[in-house]
């Protein structure tokens, strides 16, 4: 049986702050469609302290901040999108577009068409996250999206480099330097200076998830994202050092992540406060992930690796890190979760920044129901189909009949029509009396 050695806030708690954040949106939103860019002006003054002359980068401001980016960074940022190109790729190839003859007559299919127009929003705030213009950018442009905006907020006063220059590398058709619900909103609604776009991607704060939520259905949108979460399944193997370190290092990303440990070790289970308090005192984003390992930390103890299956897939957390002695047996058994990174080699680091996998992920148990961003999330897969007369007819007897039953009558006259002009039939609202 599961034992909570420690436990994070209520949910009442929770849905307390979930519902400031629910309504400082909709007054932005609405202001934003009511006002257009005035009010995006406004907004971003009034939170970025940020008003230039125009939040859209021109070529040439595009090649002035990327010529400040160190030559080496540059070969960072574009090893981590080869990698991130190269596994979309191979997931653009698995997705076909087929074509087939069900019945003699019948041609059935389906083809992939990417959405027409993408906003990638790139967080910035308190850390530049370079690495977002990667996930969302590369993939949809493997996905063949036509039109690809992005939006980072100034960073420190001014747009950042190494964002700027990952956002232009990754093949971003417009740039602007715009942060939080108000660029997100501009995006999905359109301003007098932004055409809107048909679908928003991207990480954010909460406020950001929050208007991403509100706008789905205005827009399509990658996924209803929360606080990034951590899930570490540990066994007596793993090292407590690593666990804590691994735990910390998503807890940094705010104050309301959770990080989780699952373990059959009651030994590490003891062992892991001290350790996590050992490191606060020299992490410097301790600020940050000491108040989310207060507030949102879990540690369950557990009588078996079974056990651990259940209680990981009724987390259905985010990011799931496996450090036992068969990290296999968990991805062969769970069956809720955004991203699995499998023994001590790995972590979720190396997804986030640069294996090649999505770090856009399901989060609050999404995972139940959905995986993360891909390339499949940028393409409508769409169906079509043809019928020869003699197929119609034959389609058309048993639709006629169908729709009888159900006393759909202007459906049955569609294949009644049919029948008459391709089969010599006698049926129907309008047929022969």
């Amino acid at each position: 049986m599961a034992r909570y050695l420690k436990q994070g806030i209520s949910t009442a708690a929770a849905e307390a702050a979930d519902l400031k954040v629910r309504q400082t949106v909709e007054g932005i939103l609405a202001d934003i469609a009511k006002r257009g860019d005035a009010a995006v002006r406004e907004l971003s003054q009034q939170y970025d302290n940020w008003s230039p002359p125009a939040f859209r980068l021109n070529p040439e401001q595009i090649a002035a901040i990327v010529a400040r980016v160190p030559p080496e960074t540059i070969a960072d940022i574009t090893f981590a999108q080869l990698q991130i190109r190269n596994f979309a790729q191979a997931q653009r190839a698995a997705l076909r577009d087929i074509e087939i003859e069900t019945l003699p007559g019948v041609i059935l299919g389906h083809k992939n068409i990417p959405v027409s127009s993408v906003g990638c929003y790139v967080p910035g705030g308190r850390y530049p996250m370079v690495a977002s213009a990667h996930m969302s950018i590369v993939t949809a442009k493997v996905a063949g999206v036509p039109r690809i905006i992005a939006c980072t907020p100034p960073n420190e006063g001014e747009p950042h480099p190494a964002t700027i220059a990952a956002m232009h590398l990754a093949g971003a058709d417009e740039i602007h330097v715009l942060g939080g619900v108000q660029a997100v909103a501009a995006m999905a609604l359109g301003t007098e200076s932004i055409a809107p776009v048909d679908m928003l991607v991207g990480p954010g704060n909460a406020y950001v998830a929050e208007a991403k939520r509100q706008l789905y259905g205005r827009v399509g949108i990658d996924l209803f994202a929360g606080p990034t979460e951590i899930l570490i399944v540990a066994d007596e193997t793993a090292d407590v050092v690593m666990v804590a370190v691994d735990l910390l290092g998503q807890a940094e990303h705010g104050p309301t992540s959770p990080a989780i440990l699952i373990t059959t070790s009651s030994q590490l289970a003891e062992q892991l406060p001290e350790e996590i308090e050992r490191q606060l005192k020299v992490l410097p984003t301790a600020d940050v992930a000491s108040q989310a390992w207060r507030d949102y930390g879990q540690i369950i103890l557990v009588d078996s690796l079974d056990e651990a299956v259940v209680e990981a897939d009724r987390c259905a957390a985010e990011h799931v890190e496996i450090l036992t002695r068969e990290p296999r047996f968990f991805l062969e058994r769970m069956r809720n979760y955004g991203a699995m990174f499998l023994g001590p080699e790995t972590n979720v680091a190396y997804g986030d920044k640069v294996i090649g996998t999505n770090h856009t992920l399901p989060t609050q148990g999404a995972a139940r129901y959905t995986g993360g961003l891909w390339v499949g999330k940028f393409l409508k897969t769409v169906t079509y189909q043809e019928c020869t007369p003699e197929a119609s007819v034959m389609v058309g007897d048993y639709c006629s009949r169908l729709c009888a039953i159900e006393r759909f009558w202007g459906h049955k006259e569609q294949a009644d029509l049919r029948l008459r002009m391709y089969g010599g039939r006698k049926v129907g609202l309008h047929g022969p009396k």
